[in-house]
């Protein structure tokens, strides 16, 4: 966790320095400590590069651990609310509110996306419940993949319809170019929030790994611990795609990284989960920069590029359990 956190560090100081232009050492240390507001290159890292870093930071630590809660409370280790179409149903409800909305605050725009992603869960839970006989892993995974689709379908479809394909086109492979003071300071407290009520309930997360009898036998309300993580899934999701756009992967790579290094007890891999999410959008983000200047890639699609690979190994690895 420390090597975790000791790389984020060296990732923010290369993230402030280096971008479609880069900056010298001083510029950094006096747009931070003596700002210069006629100062161009001070301006931009006070006011666009270091609120994008931030928002990275942030988005990353918020998937990440939306990834962990889904394969503990599924106990599917290819749960992601990217993949199980959460992602989705944030993006549709975002869609629907530029198209019809466009003057609408930040706020009101989060508050829809919040509730796309609620609408999205609850229906690839409720498909996957079909059956009487427990949640199957790959019903639940096939299911998320369908619900994305047709959210995704329809989102493409209004925007081609009302001439806005162009605008969110780069919104919907994950742009983080956008992120303000202003955003930050109105969605990072729910982020933060969200990140600390998981933590103080990392020790129940461990339950989830047990027989529903047993946890019952051991006086805790599973069916609480589970509705207050998804809750928690659903405000992370939301608001990250609010921001951002439709990232996936994030939740799916980091959970199965973290537990590798610092072992299953949620405890120790929550927070781990948090530096290691942060730490790869921030270097996602850095990557888009800086790959081809003075144009900018859509840093999901530097996260997709690694997490494709990713995804395929954990099926192999896991296809017995699916």
């Amino acid at each position: 966790m420390v090597i975790a956190l000791v790389v984020l560090g060296l990732l923010l100081m290369l993230s402030v320095r280096y971008g479609s232009n880069s900056n010298t050492g001083s510029t950094v240390f006096n747009s931070l400590f003596h700002f210069d507001a006629s100062s161009i290159d001070q301006r931009i890292i006070r006011h666009i590069r270091i609120p994008r870093i931030i928002g990275a930071m942030l988005i990353g630590a918020a998937l990440a651990v939306s990834g962990a809660l889904m394969q503990s409370v599924t106990k599917n280790p290819m749960a992601d609310s990217g993949l199980l179409g959460i992602n989705a149903g944030a993006a549709f409800m975002l869609t629907l509110c530029f198209t019809f909305f466009p003057k609408m605050s930040t706020l009101n725009t989060t508050a829809f996306s919040v509730v796309g992603a609620a609408i999205s869960a609850g229906l690839v839970f409720a498909i996957s419940s079909l059956k009487k006989s427990q949640m199957s892993p790959t019903i639940l995974v096939l299911s998320g993949l369908a619900i994305s689709a047709f959210f995704t379908a329809i989102s493409e479809g209004i925007a081609l319809i009302a001439n806005l394909k162009q605008d969110l086109a780069f919104w919907h492979f994950g742009g983080i170019s956008a992120v303000s003071w202003a955003q930050l300071e109105r969605l990072g407290p729910w982020i933060i929030v969200g990140l600390v009520v998981v933590y103080l309930m990392s020790g129940n997360l461990n339950l989830l790994s047990l027989t529903d009898d047993s946890i019952k036998s051991l006086g805790k309300n599973i069916t609480a611990i589970r509705l207050i993580s998804l809750i928690c899934v659903v405000i992370l999701s939301g608001v990250s795609v609010s921001l951002v756009g439709n990232v996936a992967f994030v939740g799916l790579i980091i959970p199965h990284i973290a537990k590798f290094l610092v072992g299953t007890n949620n405890r120790k891999v929550i927070p781990m989960t948090i530096l290691l999410g942060a730490d790869l959008t921030v270097l996602a983000d850095l990557i888009a920069r800086t790959i081809n200047p003075p144009q900018e890639t859509p840093f999901g699609i530097i996260i997709s590029i690694v997490g494709v690979p990713f995804f395929i190994y954990l099926a192999r690895r896991d296809g017995n359990q699916l």
